[in-house]
Parts: C-alpha cells; structure tokens; sequence
C-alpha cells in the first residue's frame, strides 16, 4: 500500500481574532514540544498523538448532544469525528511500540491529556469554530513534524526499524515494511484531518469547503464480542 502524497506545505492564513488566536495557541504548543523533545521524534509523536486523539471525540460528543437538544441531523460529522479520534489513537498505539515511552513520558502523557481535554471541552462550548481551527493548526504542525521525522530516517539519524505489527494490521502493510512506512501514512492521516478540521470551521461560518487530502486505506476495527458472536 502506498501512502497518498502530502502537500507539506498546506496552510490556513488565519483571518480575525479567532484564527489568530488558534494559529498563536499551536504555535505556543509546538515551541513547548520543540524544547522538550527536540529531535526525539518518536517520543514527541507519544506525547502529541494523545493530545490528538482528543479533539474527536469532545467535538463528537457535544455535537451529539446538540443534534439531541436540537432535534437535527448532525451532517455526518458525528461520526467523522469519532473516526478521527480512534485514527490518532491507533497512532498513538503504533509510535509506543517505536518508542517503549519512560514512566517519566507516561505520566507526562496522562497530565498533558487532561489539561488540554478540559481546555479544548471549554473552548468548544464557547467556541467550535475556534475550537476546530485550533485542530487545523495542530494537524498542521503535525504533518511538518513528520516530514522532518521522515527527513531523519532517510538521512540516517533515526533507525528505520521495522513497523510495528500492529501498524502492519492497521493500514495493512506488507511484512516488509519499515518505520519510514509508518510515518508516511501517519503523515497522509494528518493531512487528511487538517483539511477535515479547517473545513468544518469554514462550513461553521459559512465559508467555502476546502480540498480534503485522501485518507490512506485502513482496517475498520470491531468490537471484541463480534469475533467473539
């Protein structure tokens, strides 16, 4: 499986106070990652793909909460919400396999989620448009990292381990495949919820959709008890 090519340098000029807001907001969160992991690319990816897997299933519970006050249709976004949730969590399930994190990263790991969760659940109730443009921003600093990720396996600074047999499961790969592989269709999956995010905040305002980047091909996960049945 091939991953489909990534536009690195895709961004969203930010317009008004909100976007302005957004882009300082992820540009804070990125300085923050740069100082403390610095080119420890698998260790950042941990700590950040927990943050990532947040914004999906907040966005995706309080617009299923609105559709029931509202009694409307949600468009389809409940659900792609909480595809883009359980899509940065297998992300986030992939890179511990890569990296082993430190009992230092773990708690690091579940300190960071909370704050940003109750930080992102406030920031929707007051604000979803601002809320997802946050998410656009974040996916495109996503999407820069992993191509400096990539830069660092090809240039040989970063092992190109084997992938992780889950991520073999996952977006099924071949047995061949290798942690470059990994990082290229993590890399589309960004891209893809970048442009899924700017656009639900255009859509929110009444702007234009945008172009959305294809989503590599991946395995639909069932609940235990189907396999079970």
């Amino acid at each position: 499986m091939t991953a489909p090519a990534v536009d690195a340098t895709l961004h969203h000029q930010p317009v008004g106070a909100s976007d302005q807001i957004a882009y300082g907001f992820v540009k804070l969160l990125r300085f923050c990652a740069d100082t403390f992991f610095a080119k420890r690319y698998g260790h950042r990816a941990v700590v950040l793909e927990t943050v990532a897997a947040v914004p999906g299933m907040v966005g995706a519970t309080l617009n299923h909460l609105k559709c029931l006050r509202r009694m409307c249709d949600d468009k389809g976004w409940i659900k792609t919400l909480m595809d883009e949730a359980e899509n940065e969590r297998m992300h986030l399930m992939t890179f511990i396999e890569v990296s082993k994190p430190t009992a230092f990263e773990r708690f690091v790991v579940v300190a960071v989620q909370w704050v940003f969760y109750l930080f992102f659940f406030g920031l929707y109730l007051v604000s979803p448009k601002t809320a997802h443009r946050v998410v656009g921003y974040f996916e495109e600093e996503a999407v820069i990292s992993y191509t400096h990720y990539l830069a660092e396996i090809d240039e040989g600074r970063s092992a190109n381990v084997p992938a992780p047999q889950i991520a073999k499961t996952y977006w099924g790969l071949p047995d061949t495949a290798t942690l470059r592989d990994v990082v290229l269709v993590v890399r589309a999956d960004e891209a893809h919820h970048r442009d899924v995010n700017h656009g639900y905040a255009n859509e929110l305002i009444g702007l234009p959709q945008i172009p959305v980047a294809p989503c590599p091909p991946h395995a639909v996960l069932e609940p235990t008890w189907k396999a079970a049945a």
